[in-house]
């Protein structure tokens, strides 16, 4: 079993703060494969390549299926969080949601790449999301053994009500956030399914990847390079608009398109001082340094330390509700802050004498 990390002396380090101690049930903890599931994340990792099939695929294809199962059968517990996640409550099934797909029209539509990019964002927007850019498929976005077959990817982004993602538990077992996490997931998938079949009627294949349940695309990466927003210290995208407080679906497609460009406003920079989600997590996950993950250094959130406080909490979201990007009003502040903050680093470096 995995050795998990909340025991001896490295608790009494972490004893300093105020943070409350939280211990993982050995209930939990049973479940865990041998490997750790950082190191199937390709933790230390100096070369780049695609990620490995994990935690959301389906069992037989992952290290960590009984684990998987486990959670699921906790987290889907109260048919509340079921029926948010569109699942029948006693079965768990997954329900439809949004429209069945439809086949690849034989007429094929043609319009230059600047009025499809418009016309396929006007839709998305008109229809459930509340952010959507569009990024070239990188294929080590694509998990390993998968294949995605279209060339252009429509990221899509579905904010969370803040007065409900607020209430990420503070207390095991509270039922609250999980119940707006599961609106968002449901509303995600949805509305990249209509956006798909859109796509399909105008004679151009198309694919849609909803969550929470992974598919073939590694979505993070995928929406940084959309412009949807940078990499926070909590491992989840910070959007200039909504901070954290969003869920993601994505669409593929070879309909011609024009992509967007990376959104660089400073969330990065904030992260690197703030430690606000470091010090609300319970389980101690988040780290306050970047790692190395399969070639590339990052912000990472151990898997081990994570997952056993998730389960117990049904889907905690702490540290999403606890960003300050996440409150409304603050991230104007915020990037005009971070603004200022390069404006002064830029100068400094203009007054330092040639080497």
């Amino acid at each position: 079993m995995t050795q998990f990390p909340c025991t001896g002396a490295w608790y009494k380090r972490r004893m300093s703060r105020t943070k409350e101690r939280w211990e993982p049930p050995a209930e939990i903890l049973a479940h865990f494969p041998e490997i750790s599931g950082n190191t199937v994340n390709g933790v230390g990792e100096e070369e780049r390549r695609p990620p490995s099939p994990f935690f959301w695929h389906e069992q037989s294809l992952q290290t960590h299926g009984e684990l998987q199962a486990y959670v699921v059968s906790q987290f889907y517990d109260p048919p509340e969080v079921a029926a948010a996640f569109n699942r029948d409550p006693v079965t768990l099934q997954l329900l439809p949601r949004g429209p069945d797909p439809i086949p690849v029209a034989a007429e094929r539509v043609e319009r230059s790449p600047a009025e499809w990019t418009e016309a396929v964002k006007t839709f998305a927007l008109a229809h459930e999301a509340d952010l959507v850019g569009i990024a070239r498929l990188d294929p080590l976005w694509v998990f390993d053994g998968f294949e995605i077959a279209e060339e252009w990817l429509v990221v899509l982004g579905f904010a969370h009500d803040y007065d409900e993602i607020s209430k990420a538990p503070a207390v095991p077992g509270r039922l609250n956030a999980g119940l707006e996490v599961g609106r968002q997931y449901t509303r995600a998938a949805r509305s990249a399914n209509t956006l798909r079949n859109f796509i399909r009627e105008q004679g151009w294949p198309a694919e849609s990847f909803p969550g929470p349940r992974a598919d073939a695309l590694l979505m993070i990466p995928a929406a940084i390079a959309a412009g949807l927003g940078e990499l926070g210290k909590h491992g989840s995208i910070i959007s200039r608009t909504h901070g954290a407080s969003f869920r993601l679906s994505a669409v593929s497609t070879d309909i011609p398109l024009i992509a967007d460009a990376p959104d660089v406003f400073g969330a990065d920079d904030f992260c690197q001082n703030c430690r606000v989600c470091t010090d609300a997590c319970p389980p101690d996950a988040i780290a306050e340094q970047k790692q190395l993950v399969r070639g590339d250094e990052k912000w990472y959130v151990d898997f081990d330390r994570c997952i056993p406080y998730f389960a117990e909490t049904k889907g905690c979201a702490i540290c999403i509700a606890r960003c300050p990007w996440s409150r409304p009003g603050i991230a104007d502040n915020l990037i005009v802050k971070m603004a200022r903050r390069r404006e002064r680093r830029a100068a400094a470096s203009c007054d330092q004498p040639p080497a």
